[in-house]
């Protein structure tokens, strides 16, 4: 292809002459390059807007398509259909799963609303019963003014013998003696002050919690700590241990069970009370005990059932002073005791408690005193008219 220049036209100059030459000579021409570069670009455009006949696949697959429509069929895309059907069928196992495990849970959750105390502890922090009974009470430091207050109504059973009673939070056995602190009292110097409280804790526990007493046999522990100074009393004591009767009684000091007629379930008595000091008549150290002792007790024929007898004992002890009074060193003086039993036969005074059960006929004399709450340490039980009478609880 020839380059094909631009030139400008001359112009004739000159006064009569005139300007003459070809008739296209009036328009500008276009390069070659510009005019080549138009074609290739047009022929371009032309065969991309051409239309294109479809490979085989694509005659193939639309095919397919075709005929899966008409079938009423929806065709699976890529990579997003098979997810969310996967995700929808976890989703219907779990459906499935909770909707068997629904239906327990359910029930539990169900009576567990209804009782609550079924769930062990307190998780709902309520102060139900249930809560209360799991924590001991502090100690008695002042005497009560009312009775306990009343609980659910629960049968006591080998494994829980203290069920439904107000000694379920009681200290158990000798922790339930706390002495309270010794000072000196009255020119009495604080050491004997403590060996006075101590002495009478002794007392208490031989007497009414040492296994030996409390299983009907000699108290050996109880009586080494009275004096056997003290005119009568302790003569007294050995004789209604050897025959006891209703004017020489061992109960009266003692907590005894026969052992061919009972026995405790477990090895726990529930204990509860206070004492006291002050100088005595006899310038000693006076010491005043306020106890109740309660005692689960089974039958030895084999039976099951569980009972409770519950026992109070007031005592009034000194500890003289050996250079003035014709006493033993270390030893105590009664001065001074009262009892209340809660569920025991009446008029039987064979020198043993008779715990009655539920289920059997009641032994001894029938009650004719009043009926009394054996757990009311707010009661003074020096004001008893002194009949066998009938115990609301035990």
């Amino acid at each position: 292809m020839a380059d094909r220049s631009s030139e400008e036209p001359r112009s004739g100059s000159g006064e009569g002459g005139d300007s003459s030459g070809d008739s296209s000579g009036g328009s500008s021409s276009m390069p070659d390059e510009v005019w080549e570069k138009f074609i290739r670009d047009s022929e371009l455009d032309i065969r991309a807007a051409a239309p294109k006949e479809p490979s085989a696949r694509a005659r193939m697959v639309t095919e397919r398509l075709r005929q899966q429509e008409a079938r009423g069929e929806r065709p699976e895309g890529w990579r997003t259909v098979p997810a969310r059907q996967e995700s929808h069928g976890r989703n219907a196992r779990r459906r499935r799963l909770w909707a068997v495990i629904g239906v327990p849970v359910a029930i539990a959750v169900a009576v567990v609303a209804l009782k609550p105390s079924l769930l062990p502890g307190d998780p709902f922090g309520d102060g139900t019963p249930d809560a209360a009974a799991a924590s001991p009470l502090g100690e008695e430091t002042t005497a009560p003014t009312a009775p306990p207050a009343a609980m659910d109504p629960e049968i006591p059973t080998l494994d829980e013998p203290f069920a439904g009673s107000p000694a379920l939070r009681w200290a158990d056995g000798a922790a339930g003696i706390v002495l309270p602190k010794a000072t000196a009292v009255g020119g009495i110097p604080k050491d004997r002050v403590e060996s006075a409280l101590r002495l009478t804790r002794k007392l208490l526990v031989g007497a009414n919690l040492d296994p030996k007493t409390v299983r009907g046999e000699r108290p050996e522990a109880a009586l080494a700590v009275l004096d056997p100074k003290q005119p009568e009393f302790v003569d007294d004591l050995n004789r209604s241990l050897r025959a006891p009767d209703e004017e020489h009684d061992p109960l009266d000091l003692l907590t005894r069970f026969d052992p061919a007629d009972v026995r405790l379930v477990g090895d726990v008595i529930k204990t509860r009370g206070r004492m006291t000091f002050e100088k005595g008549d006899q310038e000693g150290v006076a010491v005043h005990a306020d106890y109740t002792f309660v005692y689960p007790v089974v039958r030895t024929d084999g039976s099951t059932e569980v009972t409770r007898t519950v026992v109070r004992r007031v005592l009034d002890v000194e500890l003289l002073d050996p250079a003035r009074y014709v006493a033993t060193p270390d030893r105590l003086n009664v001065l001074h005791y009262d009892r209340d039993v809660g569920n025991t036969a009446c008029e039987v005074h064979d020198g043993y408690l008779h715990p009655q059960f539920p289920s059997a006929a009641p032994s001894g004399e029938p009650a004719s005193g009043p009926t009394v709450d054996p757990y009311d340490r707010s009661r003074d039980i020096a004001d008893g008219d002194g009949r066998c009478g009938t115990v609301s609880r035990t």
